[in-house]
């Protein structure tokens, strides 16, 4: 298979002045130095999701592009030692479209930079059969760590960033042989 990993990037949270974009900006910067990926963005700000789960339009258009995906990073900050409902309310529209595919994770954040929300976020994507890459990127006391142009020099997230990428294509490259030599059983 030659054509691109079609790679999904969600983006979590949905706060007024939130932090989210910065992040996201960056990852998508560093994602142009992998040609193997076509990305994309679902910010969830702007995806309007209801929370009571039913069916509509946009779940509906939300699912497909799911679907198309070969694998996800989701960029997400961590709220009161936990990840935003935007993103659960994300994984739990759908459930098929997650199955046999990798994830991968940028958190943002205080002191922990994140990284409860994560670690809570792997028990979730198992749930869903998804396959979490073991890097990630993690933005400690975030708001210091990038300048004003949106870049940062935090050589442990830069590296991570580009290790992530790696195995994520790995999975992603995978997975997406597996699957269509043998559809998951799920």
């Amino acid at each position: 298979m030659d054509t691109p990993l079609r790679l999904e990037v969600i983006v979590a949270s949905v706060r007024p002045e939130r932090f989210a974009p910065v992040v996201a900006d960056w990852f998508l910067r560093v994602m142009r130095n992998y040609p193997e990926f076509d990305t994309g963005v679902i910010d969830l700000a702007h995806t309007p999701l209801p929370v009571e789960l039913v069916e509509t339009e946009q779940t509906a258009a939300y699912r497909a592009r799911l679907r198309a995906a070969d694998a996800f990073v989701v960029i997400t900050s961590e709220y009161n030692h936990g990840y935003p409902a935007s993103v659960k309310t994300a994984f739990d529209t759908a459930k098929h479209e997650w199955r046999a595919k990798p994830v991968a994770f940028v958190s943002y954040g205080g002191l922990s930079g994140g990284l409860r929300a994560v670690e809570q976020l792997r028990q979730v994507v198992a749930e869903v059969h998804m396959v979490s890459v073991r890097e990630t990127v993690s933005f400690h006391q975030a708001k210091k760590r990038f300048d004003k142009e949106g870049d940062t020099s935090d050589g442990a997230a830069i590296d991570a960033a580009h290790r992530m990428v790696r195995q994520l294509a790995w999975w992603a490259r995978t997975l997406r042989t597996a699957r269509a030599a043998d559809p998951y059983p799920g």
